[in-house]
């Protein structure tokens, strides 16, 4: 983690000479020789950690290397905070004691370094007693007679042995893939043993992350009893094609990490003959990557059920009967909540509590210490290593960004794009050529994902997570690690808890007043209801998260934080920001949300970093037209040229704020509410301006007044999400031109023109929804039409008397929503064809609709028994009709 801090501030470092050309030359002498010295510490660290050099006393001279990265950083800051201020006498004044600053950092560097240079002779070189534990427990699930810890595996390991042993001629690649600890080794193992004797040949190796590819092919040949001799990869390769030619095998590939140690053994492998390999890995990146054709398939193994978890632990826990007394049911429950399904989690702790005595009071103390426990040294440390190396084998740009969902509480989900803005504000997202900050968060967060390191928790329809989160254990270890490393303070209590001089708070019950020295801290985040007092002692805060605190006014002290990138005041009671909002010259992200804020001021173009500005709340008293409530933007909110995301702006009476809006060229995401008829042309000739623009959301001063958005000849050719609320006289015809539309939703349109036939052909509609949007009597969806079509969604149709569904159409449908369409008395025909359709959701349809699709004797029923989950609701009461 101390490589990572080094090698995130040399980063920053080069950033800083490179836009601080017109540094004083003693200041850019001391920088270079920071940069000097880091590279030859850094260079060190990756050097130790390649001999496994773990001891304690390399870990107190990272501690050390950890602290004055944290104080150059500081200085970084502080040059910048000063740059801001206007006094040219301080500011000169703060020049001379930034480099005096510099020359004592470069000389305690060069200590520390000395001091390393000295210990160098002292490094062990044997295997690291970390190592060897990982390897026992990878080896443990290969060991005969330890059947008693399967549970739960019978459904994958029917599907698996049925996929091995199906007449393909083709070689064919499974990868059975999840987060470590979830028994990939153990369901791989128990397919092998049951298959292996119907192949003419098999092996089972380890390709752990220390293994070259020469050492894996080698593994891989003894295994076969060939001969390993010669370290020349591609002699290697032709002997174990030879040895394979024109026979049967089946071939385990044990915990991968390195996707060139496969495609090594993957070119030595002749084709045909119903050939098949397992590969197990948490990497299910690699796996992604890998899969280029229909010979390659992928198995995700899923955490155990709540039941096959309480059977499995109350096995290890209860080994006598393997039954809980009644005393210790809740304290269980509670633990096993925490193991979250996770086999070698359930598996571990049980064991651990086998040995001590059965009572409620032992019981909860282990529950209370997990996190201690889990340390080095610890009664569970199994589990950290094994999990940990997931985490340890990221690139240090990931590893921040994972340690970041320590600062989350356990359990919590986070939005994924409030993480990734998060990211941003931190520095973590490195600008890449032709992508946007913002997508480059993205692609960190899908390979965190893949990782098996971080999990979604609610997809949306496009299949991108829209909430994020880690393992309960993974939570319990990465909050370890964070406090080690200091890169942040979880606080439940009072300012007694803070840690010394900590980078990052998290305050998650109770008050915090900020009456301390705090200007180390650079995030500050509250999940409490708690009272929270910011005081200008944050100077250096750069992220501000403080959702959901009891404020009724906007903290004052808040535009004196001249360094701020992120501030969320979300689901406050507060009613107006003020001007010295100005201050915040390093603003990116404003999010309002759910305030009661309709108003912002001019102020807020002088924030020409901004990049995110979010005021908007949902009234959900309001009448359902008038649920979103925007906020009147200044009339030049053009000047804030860097914006991705705008909403929901009011439009009422602003026709030269509509106009300007052509200046935003990098929106990607913009809201209008109260847009009146006449201002509807000037609206399409600003987005036209928008190329990058991927959802667009508009809607109407009153559910009468007109959307007029025909004008567009050139809408944005990226939009992926279009949402319009309001009378449309007439479809917009460049609708139908979008490429890339992924969602529609239309909201009171009335139109009567066929619009079912203006969508049907764009080639990635994903979703489908349309709320009073339709007068005509009947929807026609014709074969072949809808190709990529998942979820339909249509409401308050109170004319249509019959949907027709043509063979052949809407073949990727799996949720079909029909919700108060009066008239409608029967199910769509052909509905019986849709042979992928998952779920049929009814709200308040007529009594007749419903009766017909009953169970023993409905008329229709037999139209939709293909259909596994039918749930109609009547006033918000369910009836199963499944």
């Amino acid at each position: 983690m101390a490589d990572g801090a080094v090698s995130f501030l040399l980063q920053k470092l080069e950033a800083f000479a490179s836009r601080e050309w017109n540094l004083q030359e003693n200041i850019r002498n001391g920088v270079r020789d920071l940069q000097q010295e880091l590279r030859s510490i850094e260079a060190m660290m990756r050097d130790a950690d390649a001999k496994k050099d773990h001891d304690h006393q390399l870990k107190v001279w990272i501690q050390e290397v950890r602290t004055q990265a944290y104080a150059i950083e500081d200085v970084i800051d502080l040059f910048r905070l000063h740059q801001d201020q206007e006094s040219v006498w301080r500011h000169l004044k703060m020049r001379r004691s930034i480099s005096n600053l510099i020359q004592d950092i470069n000389t305690r560097l060069g200590i520390i370094k000395q001091t390393k240079e000295r210990y160098q002779i002292m490094v062990s070189t044997s295997v690291s007693a970390e190592t060897n534990t990982y390897l026992n427990v990878r080896v443990a699930p290969l060991i005969p007679g330890r059947g008693d810890d399967i549970v739960g595996i019978d459904e994958p390991k029917r599907k698996l042995v049925s996929w091995a042993l199906e007449s393909n001629q083709k070689l064919k690649v499974m990868f059975v893939v999840g987060m470590a600890g979830l028994g990939k080794t153990t369901l791989a193992r128990s397919v092998y043993e049951m298959v292996k004797e119907r192949f003419d040949c098999h092996a089972w190796i380890i390709a752990s992350k220390s293994k070259t590819k020469p050492e894996t092919l080698r593994s891989l040949l003894e295994e076969l009893g060939c001969s390993t001799e010669g370290s020349n990869i591609v002699i290697l390769m032709h002997r174990l094609q030879n040895f394979l030619q024109h026979k049967r095998y089946v071939i385990v590939v044990d915990d991968l990490w390195v996707k060139d140690v496969w495609e090594s053994i993957r070119l030595a492998l002749p084709d045909g003959n119903h050939n098949r390999i397992i590969i197990t890995t948490r990497r299910g990146d690699i796996a992604n990557s890998c899969r280029d054709d229909d010979s390659i398939d992928i198995h995700k193994v899923q955490p155990l059920s709540p039941q096959r978890a309480k059977q499995l632990f109350y096995k290890k826990a209860f080994s006598g009967n393997g039954r809980c007394p009644s005393g210790l049911e809740e304290v269980s429950k509670s633990i096993l909540q925490k193991c979250d399904g996770l086999p070698l989690g359930i598996i571990q702790i049980g064991r651990l509590l086998s040995s001590k005595r059965p009572s409620t009071y032992e019981w909860k103390k282990l529950h209370d210490s997990l996190e201690s426990e889990l340390r080095s040294g610890g009664g569970l440390s199994d589990i950290m290593r094994v999990l940990s190396a997931s985490y340890e084998d990221l690139p240090y740009r990931l590893k921040y960004c994972f340690l970041y969902t320590s600062i989350f509480p356990e359990n919590n989900p986070v939005k994924r794009r409030r993480l990734i803005r998060l990211w941003i504000a931190e520095g973590f997202v490195t600008e890449e050529g032709g992508k946007t900050l913002e997508e480059v968060g993205e692609e960190y967060l899908n390979e965190l994902i893949g990782r098996s390191l971080i999990k979604a928790n609610e997809m949306d329809f496009d299949e991108r997570p829209i909430t994020v989160g880690v393992h309960s254990l993974m939570h319990r270890i990465i909050l370890s690690v964070s406090q080690e490393e200091n890169f942040c303070t979880v606080c439940a209590g009072p300012n007694g808890n803070l840690a010394d001089k900590p980078r990052r708070l998290s305050i998650q019950t109770g008050n915090f007043d900020a009456s301390q020295d705090l200007t180390c801290v650079r995030t500050f985040f509250s999940f409490s209801t708690g009272r929270v007092n910011i005081g200008s002692n944050f100077k250096l805060l750069k992220v501000l998260d403080i959702q959901s605190t009891p404020f009724q006014n906007f903290p004052s002290a808040i535009t004196d934080l001249l360094l701020l990138r992120y501030l969320s005041l979300r689901n406050t009671n507060i009613r107006s920001i003020p001007k010295s909002l100005r201050n915040l010259r390093h603003l990116e992200t404003l999010d309002l949300k759910q305030t009661l804020v309709t108003k912002v001021p001019k102020a807020v173009l002088q924030l020409e970093k901004l990049r995110h500005l979010l005021v908007y709340r949902y009234n959900m008293k309001s009448a359902p037209f008038d649920i979103v409530r925007g906020f009147k933007a200044p009339k030049r909110i053009c000047a804030l040229k860097n914006l991705q995301k705008l909403s929901f702006v009011k439009a009422s009476g602003q026709h030269r704020m509509i106009q300007g809006l052509e200046n935003l060229t990098q929106l990607r995401k913009l809201g209008i509410v109260e847009l009146a008829e006449e201002h509807g042309a000037s609206l399409c000739l600003s987005i036209e301006k928008m190329p990058n623009l991927h959802s667009l959301n508009v809607t109407s001063l009153n559910k009468e007044e007109p959307l007029k958005l025909d004008a567009m000849t050139n809408p944005p050719p990226l939009l992926q999400r279009l949402y319009l609320k309001g009378p449309l006289e007439r479809f917009p015809q460049w609708v139908s031109s979008l490429h890339d539309l992924e969602r529609i939703r239309l909201k009171w349109s009335s139109l009567t023109e066929n619009l079912i036939a203006a969508l049907q052909n764009l080639p990635n509609l994903t979703e489908l929804q349309l709320l009073d949007a339709y007068t005509g009597t009947q929807l026609d969806f014709n074969s072949g039409k809808f190709p990529k079509l998942k979820i339909l969604d249509l409401q308050q149709l109170e004319q249509v008397r019959s949907i027709m569904m043509e063979e052949g159409t809407l073949p990727c449908l799996q949720k079909l929503i029909i919700s108060r369409c009066s008239r409608l008395v029967r199910v769509p025909k052909g509905i019986d064809k849709l042979i992928h359709l998952q779920m049929l959701l009814l709200y308040d349809m007529p009594g007749t609709f419903v009766t017909r699709l009953r169970k023993n004797g409905g008329q229709f029923r037999h139209l939709v028994r293909h259909i596994p989950c039918i749930h109609s609701y009547n006033q918000g009461q369910l009836e199963d009709l499944s």
